[in-house]
């Protein structure tokens, strides 16, 4: 029997401003809180979240400006420097699916907290790092907070605002996150080119203590009265899975290195094969594969998965290929880069509006072509080349590719229960970060054979044109999936009335 649904994040949050509930105070929702209503202030809990994503966003899209210079100085291959994205994602793959449980049992509140001094700290020791190794190490750190963070934020947000608002909620979350991509690639390449590239990581500093701030003064200390018991087991096999088939992707790009590559994805997928046995066997799983039972969210796994491989290889390509294959200077490089960020902001505003007139079916299909499209112009490109011509395309590449995520994000809990949520945000994060790592992975494993294919030493702008085609042929096969949503898919969200709504299935 279904327990009625909790108060949600945003009615909490009501209190605490209007003083039934002390801010320091912490609620533990129990099975007779009523649903949330519609809350006016959902889009204040947005961006109180994203004020503490965005230091992840800014970070992200500033290192990968800086990884050929930091390449220099640790005296190894521009495309070997893809561990370092790697270990991040790698740590995000592994402990997101805890984050659910986590802020169940402590508090949302302090599972944040807690998450931005992990980022901070990480943040600082990168700064530090004298070494690859090191480095590679502190960027673990960082994405153990980036693990909470992330869920755990998009988790107070879908518990504070009702189906209709969904779009928009979400929307409000990104566009301030938006900013970080924005600022991030002219910043890194600023750093690099006219300061040293360890500051990159030093300007996380005051954004991390202004993020703890937020969240201490405005986010209330939501927990469940019964958690669920921590499923160990489970978190160690697919940690294990996680890890190991990340890395054997990422050794596969290094020469010498094929047999642990091998070794590796071998025991990734004997781990993964037994979390599935296990899985079935134990309620409350930390990664629940009972929600791949409802259609709209298994196929916005699935097709949101494979789209992603594009937007994972993107911000490790397209650096690279300016810098190594073209010749540009890091400024250069990031003030064209940042027209990816510039084209996802300008999206938001006009995403509802598109859902509403044509409803999520085909949006999905017609933007996906034109989205991978976009990305696989890249591959296109020429040092000879107008600045503004490649601005352009990143832009329109930008613009579309958000629009796709901003879709898959939001139809990918239509048919789930809000207290499901918890456990289907870990779920979906999980699979997020894991195909953004795997992006890296297989755009270093294609530039890689590439290079040898043709005979180079080092790659070369048509070695890069390769590895782009190949993660956008990947991407493209989503379409296959986005084929098979309902056409009434997401209807109530989206406010798209061009088909009767029928009973639901696969729930």
């Amino acid at each position: 029997m279904l327990r009625p649904r909790r108060r949600g994040i945003a009615s909490v949050n009501a209190e605490v401003r209007d003083g039934i509930v002390p801010a320091g105070g912490s609620i533990a929702m129990t099975p007779d809180m009523g649903a949330p209503a519609a809350s006016r202030n959902y889009r204040l809990v947005a961006l109180i979240i994203a004020s503490a994503l965005f230091m992840e966003f800014v970070d992200a899209t500033v290192l990968a400006t800086a990884l050929p210079t930091m390449a220099r100085d640790f005296g190894v291959r521009a495309q070997d420097m893809s561990v370092a994205l790697t270990s991040y994602l790698l740590a995000l793959a592994i402990f997101i699916p805890a984050s659910g449980t986590l802020a169940d049992r402590f508090g949302s509140r302090t599972v944040f907290r807690t998450a931005i001094v992990l980022f901070t700290l990480g943040s600082l020791a990168c700064g530090q790092s004298p070494t690859l190794e090191m480095i590679v190490v502190s960027r673990f750190v960082q994405g153990i907070g980036g693990a909470m963070m992330i869920p755990v934020g998009r988790l107070v947000l879908l518990r504070s605002v009702a189906k209709q608002d969904m779009v928009s909620a979400m929307s409000w979350l990104l566009v301030p996150a938006l900013i970080g991509p924005i600022i991030g690639p002219p910043l890194g390449g600023f750093i690099v080119t006219y300061l040293d590239w360890r500051w990159i990581f030093y300007i996380n500093l005051p954004m991390g203590v202004l993020g703890l701030w937020l969240t201490g003064r405005f986010i209330a200390n939501v927990r469940e009265e019964r958690p669920n018991r921590f499923d160990v087991l489970g978190f160690v096999l697919s940690g294990i899975a996680l890890g190991c088939l990340l890395f054997g992707f990422e050794m596969a790009s290094r020469p010498g290195r094929e047999w642990i590559s091998a070794g590796l994805v071998a025991i990734g997928i004997v781990a993964g094969l037994s979390y599935i046995t296990h899985a079935k066997r134990r309620e409350g799983a930390i990664l629940d594969l009972s929600l791949l039972k409802d259609d709209t969210f298994r196929l916005s796994v699935i097709a949101g998965s494979l789209t992603r491989i594009t937007q994972g290889a993107q911000p490790f390509l397209l650096p690279l290929m300016m810098q190594v294959g073209f010749g540009f200077t890091a400024a250069r490089s990031g003030t064209i880069t940042v027209a990816t960020a510039i084209g996802s902001l300008a999206m938001k505003s006009f995403a509802p509006r598109i859902l509403r007139r044509f409803g999520f079916r085909r949006a999905l299909i017609a933007n996906g072509f034109v989205a991978t499209a976009g990305y696989a112009v890249c591959g296109l490109f020429r040092p000879d080349w107008p600045t503004w011509a490649m601005f352009g395309v990143l832009m329109l590449a930008g613009f579309f590719m958000s629009f796709q995520f901003t879709a898959y994000n939001t139809i990918a809990y239509d048919g789930i229960d809000k207290r499901q949520m918890s456990s289907a945000t870990a779920f979906y994060s999980t699979f997020q970060q894991l195909m953004l790592s795997l992006g890296i992975c297989i755009a270093a494993v294609a530039l890689h054979l590439a290079t040898l294919a043709h005979g180079h030493e080092t790659p070369t702008i048509s070695d890069f044109s390769s590895a782009f085609w190949v993660v956008t042929a990947i991407s493209l096969s989503a379409t296959i999936w986005n084929l098979r949503f309902a056409p009434h898919a997401g209807t109530e969200i989206s406010g798209h009335s061009g088909q009767a709504i029928p009973a639901r299935q696969g729930k």
